[in-house]
């Protein structure tokens, strides 16, 4: 446990217009130690998203980071992109052929414990506890819960989503791998990279509370 430390794991809010969001994320990038951004794309043709993906991946992956798309695991190696997030268990079995082994597969949307076992026998890279569906964010003693058990139980990495900046420590102590930062930090008053500052001193405090 001495090596314990989560890493973040940045979401964006739905991208219409890659070269607007770019700037702040490159800001985001640079204000600490960024594992993956998961890239919420809004609805577009087929053409349009990739050009998207294709405007951000360099800038992300240039910061050492990994480039994960909400979904649309078809579109990954066309991308550029470095894998796909996948919601429900259909939905990843349906993407591991396209994605493994050189791609990262992930998966969220799962509502019980008998879920997440099932998804982590199909070897995807990460679980996900607590990503917002349909816009509603689940209790944040839920999303411990499931985090906690995890950590406990399982050794396939876990992605604790904190939809607030209350959540983060939180997280972080209960055994996430990484904590996973949503639209709070994008509509922080101050600026993205002041809100993940403080993401990240909050998951090295935790940390070491955890192995103290």
């Amino acid at each position: 446990m001495a090596s314990y430390r989560p890493r973040l794991y940045l979401v964006t809010d739905p991208v219409a217009q890659p070269d607007a969001l770019a700037p702040a994320l490159s800001r985001a990038l640079a204000a600490a130690d960024i594992a993956a951004v998961l890239l919420r794309l809004a609805p577009a043709d087929e053409r349009t998203l990739i050009n998207r993906i294709k405007t951000l991946a360099p800038l992300v992956q240039e910061r050492g980071a990994a480039l994960v798309l909400d979904g649309y695991p078809d579109l990954v190696a066309r991308s550029g992109a470095d894998g796909a997030h996948l919601t429900g268990i259909e939905a990843l079995q349906a993407a591991l052929p396209t994605l493994k082994p050189a791609r990262i597969a992930g998966v969220g949307g799962l509502h019980t414990r008998h879920d997440a076992m099932l998804a982590g026998e199909a070897d995807p890279d990460y679980l996900m506890f607590g990503l917002p569906e349909d816009g509603v964010s689940p209790p944040l003693n839920a999303t411990l819960e499931r985090v906690s058990w995890w950590a406990e139980v399982c050794q396939l990495p876990c992605v604790g989503y904190a939809a607030s900046a209350d959540a983060v420590a939180p997280l972080a102590g209960a055994g996430a791998d990484f904590v996973a930062l949503g639209s709070f930090v994008w509509n922080d008053p101050a600026a993205p990279e002041t809100a993940i500052q403080a993401a990240a001193e909050a998951v090295a405090a935790a940390a070491r509370e955890t192995v103290g």
